[in-house]
């Protein structure tokens, strides 16, 4: 199988650089061939290359003083110099410009082919990196956050806002509306997305092990700790660290973390030593912290210093309008997981998640919706997949009404996409062919057309 990375070779003598080239073919390297600087220049405009080779002395220049022009117009490249001399000057100006390597033609040649399959391996490993950065930073980016209704998007514009800062935020909410999956978002749209994103759950330890999970401990601070341990505050040094849960903080604990937020500063259990962190803190809760404070069981000075920018993600109850479009992009996310034949869903199952008072959210819509996955034997989630207390409606009473809005709801979709199906399909998280007969059952595309 041939490399996926291609070669342009500049050097004037053309039969070394012809048997060169031949060479590089038989490893099973693309290669681009230029005799002078010039003839490179438009071979790197219109080629995709990966790797130069490129003689030092050629008849429109120096190719040393080449290697600042081609770093200039793509960083990705990478130079290898080649030199009917050994001149060792030229090598170090050739590293210093930017160069990979600097090699000597014939007394180099075996060095030569082991090299650039190095350089290819590098090349191919930097890309797969750049691969998972690209799926990491789609998957928690805002475009992540599935909704259309005003509320989400009035959120989302929040989050925005105050991504691209380093304030403090607090995000309230019921359990499962997505706190963490905002941390995240907030995180990546910000200037620290290069850097860690670390969360901890409060409410998951006992007030030792949370302290030393955050602040860290020394070996010998109590019994088994039988070395030092680095804290998750330490660990998110220069990133974000997501506290969910704030409100289940010990009160004591509380005030050790006013002292990072206040000075940066905080010693780990059993030391004495200061260690200074510059860290953004995201903190959320299901608890109204007012209330917290005037009852004593929150710190009224910490509440303030969380509260710089407090944004409340709205229950499923308040955006049921997006019921619809989330149990969809449900489906579509859990077919791999549950092996399920399913790929679209009734009008009544649809309507008896609406109607659904949904105290666990988000995260308890998603349950609903693999259950009956995993039920379903055919291609359609129906109402005898749904759990007993989502059945308690019913279903007639309400198909007409649910049609109606399917139907509006999708002709919006088909609207905002210019009637581009593919796209509505994907925003709709149904398949094209579903889509298609969604159109043709209400009679879509009259009323599209007028």
């Amino acid at each position: 199988m041939s490399p996926a990375i291609s070669i342009l070779l500049i050097d004037d003598e053309q039969q070394l650089r012809q048997l060169t080239g031949r060479i590089l073919k038989l490893e099973g390297f693309p290669v681009y061939e230029a005799g002078h600087l010039a003839e490179a220049r438009k071979l790197l405009q219109t080629q995709s290359v990966d790797i130069v080779l490129c003689d030092v002395r050629l008849p429109d220049g120096n190719g040393v003083d080449f290697i600042p022009e081609i770093k200039k117009s793509n960083g990705e490249i990478e130079i290898v110099m080649l030199t009917a001399y050994g001149n060792i000057p030229d090598g170090i100006q050739a590293i210093r410009n930017g160069a990979y390597d600097y090699l000597v033609k014939g007394n180099d040649n075996d060095r030569l082919i082991p090299l650039l399959h190095r350089l290819q391996d590098q090349i191919l490993l930097r890309r797969k990196l750049k691969h998972l950065e690209k799926r990491v930073a789609k998957k928690y980016s805002f475009d992540s956050i599935i909704g259309e209704s005003p509320v989400i998007r009035e959120v989302v514009a929040l989050a925005r806002k105050v991504a691209s800062t380093d304030s403090t935020v607090l995000l309230t909410g019921e359990t499962g509306t997505g706190k963490e999956v905002f941390a995240q978002a907030i995180h990546q749209a910000g200037g620290r997305n290069k850097q860690p994103f670390v969360a901890i759950n409060c409410s998951a330890f006992g007030r030792d092990i949370l302290e030393s999970e955050l602040f860290g401990h020394k070996a010998g601070a109590f019994t088994g700790a039988n070395k030092d341990k680095k804290g998750l505050m330490e660990e998110a040094h220069l990133g974000t660290l997501f506290m969910d849960e704030i409100g289940e903080m010990p009160l004591d604990l509380q005030a050790k973390l006013l002292r990072v937020l206040e000075t940066g500063e905080f010693i780990k259990v059993g030391d004495t030593k200061t260690i200074k962190v510059n860290i953004r803190l995201i903190a959320a809760t299901h608890r109204d912290l007012t209330t917290e404070v005037k009852e004593g069981r929150f710190r009224e000075d910490l509440f303030y210093r969380l509260n710089v920018f407090a944004i409340h993600l709205p229950s499923l109850r308040e955006r049921q309008s997006d019921i619809p479009i989330l149990a969809n992009h449900f489906l579509l996310q859990l077919s791999n997981k549950t092996h399920s034949l399913a790929h679209t869903i009734s009008p009544a199952f649809l309507q008896a998640l609406q109607q659904y008072r949904w105290k666990g959210n988000i995260r308890e819509l998603k349950n609903v919706i693999e259950r009956a996955m995993i039920l379903a034997p055919g291609d359609e989630l129906l109402v005898d997949h749904l759990p007993p207390e989502l059945k308690k409606t019913n279903p007639a009473e309400f198909s007409t009404n649910l049609a109606d809005m399917e139907k509006r709801h999708i002709a919006h979709v088909l609207t905002l996409t210019k009637g581009n199906k593919t796209k509505a399909a994907e925003q709709l998280g149904i398949g094209l062919t579903t889509l298609y007969r969604k159109i043709e059952e209400y009679k879509l595309d009259e009323t599209l057309s007028k």
